[in-house]
């Protein structure tokens, strides 16, 4: 009797100190700053900046997260650059041409043609004119070329490089040779633009 006596009592002060504890804040903080932190409004002015200044820049040379630089600049001068030496670094093994025929299709036929002829819906409903074949003699394609003008662009046509990702784009590209040698265009660099 007596030790249910005990265990009575001893069950009654645990749930004296369980009742009396309050949940709504802990006990202690241990890092203050977690609990009571500071709202600060997106692109909104903050003491810490120096001037005003709502946000810092990037440092010098910091790279986008994802992102690949491309070296070559997208001038004239870096079109040629690419077009004798830029190769495709993918590998037989990585090269997926059903994939590259669907984003040809996408991004490209419209123009290009699904064939690669210059004949794409829109140049033959003449809202664009002047897209040559991709076996055109006066042009010299090579895998370099055609990377650096989805990248850039050139003339009318305008970068694919926001929609298209580095992998993606060398996918492109190699369709786009399968397309020229289809089309009887020889793969060799010629020295004419």
């Amino acid at each position: 009797m007596k030790s249910l006596f005990k265990l009575v009592v001893l069950m009654v002060v645990l749930i004296s100190f369980a009742s009396c504890q309050e949940n709504s804040r802990p006990n202690y903080q241990y890092f203050p700053d977690m609990y009571e932190s500071v709202g600060y409004e997106a692109y909104g002015e903050a003491d810490f900046l120096p001037d005003g200044m709502e946000a810092k820049l990037p440092a010098d040379g910091s790279v986008a997260r994802g992102h690949k630089p491309f070296d070559i600049d997208g001038s004239l001068e870096g079109y040629d650059l690419a077009k004798a030496t830029l190769k495709n670094p993918l590998d037989s093994t990585t090269i997926d041409s059903p994939r590259g025929g669907q984003l040809y299709d996408i991004y490209c036929a419209v123009c290009h043609g699904k064939k690669g002829d210059g004949k794409g819906i829109l140049v033959t409903r003449e809202k664009i004119l002047g897209v040559p074949a991709f076996d055109d003699p006066g042009r010299a394609l090579t895998e370099g070329s055609v990377y650096h003008t989805i990248h850039y662009g050139k003339n009318v046509m305008g970068s694919y490089a926001n929609q298209l990702d580095e992998e993606e784009r060398w996918q492109v590209v190699d369709y786009v040779m399968q397309l020229k040698s289809e089309l009887g265009g020889s793969q060799t660099v010629k020295d004419s633009i």
